[in-house]
């Protein structure tokens, strides 16, 4: 379902989230909450219960497969609700897309900003060792042993341009 104005609907609410992960590194649960109830109401108002599948269909493989990242250290949970919203405000499809695009944004800021602080080589060094350390010790604890020091960045810089990428693609 390309609808016009579910779009603009999902772009308010993440155009919210991103001021507020800017600001706090945080996005609020009101917020998240908002934007899923708000994709549910509008889909089912506009397309019924067809349009209520949609969005449990969205809205459920935002969640679990943002969950999955969270999991594994890589998103906040702020993220994973936010990308629950996307999913019941546009559907699964547009959902994909924005999160494919938002991880490869992620990865040319991650990028951008270990070549800025000049320390990728260091870093680069650090996840051989990690990863010897795998193989070796047969466990994941050497992944999870240096956590502290992981790169962080609000993700919300990398999904804002990921669900333009997305759009602009659709269209």
């Amino acid at each position: 379902m390309n609808d016009t104005l579910a779009f603009i609907g999902c772009g308010i609410f993440l155009t919210m989230a991103f001021m507020t992960d800017i600001r706090t590194r945080r996005i609020p649960n009101r917020l998240n909450l908002a934007f899923a109830a708000s994709g549910l109401l509008y889909q089912a108002a506009v397309h019924g219960l067809k349009g209520i599948l949609f969005a449990f269909q969205g809205c459920a493989a935002g969640f679990v497969v943002l969950f999955i990242l969270y999991l594994l250290g890589a998103v906040g949970a702020g993220d994973v609700k936010l990308f629950a919203g996307i999913g019941a405000w546009t559907g699964l499809l547009f959902t994909a897309q924005t999160l494919l695009y938002s991880i490869l944004f992620a990865g040319a800021i991650g990028l951008g900003i270990l070549c800025w602080r000049r320390e990728g080589m260091r870093r680069i060094k650090a996840i051989f060792g990690s990863m010897a350390g795998i193989f070796m010790f047969r466990s994941l604890a050497p992944l999870t042993a240096d956590r502290i020091n992981h790169l962080t960045f609000p993700f919300m810089w990398a999904v804002l341009p990921g669900a333009l990428a997305g759009y602009f693609y659709m269209y």
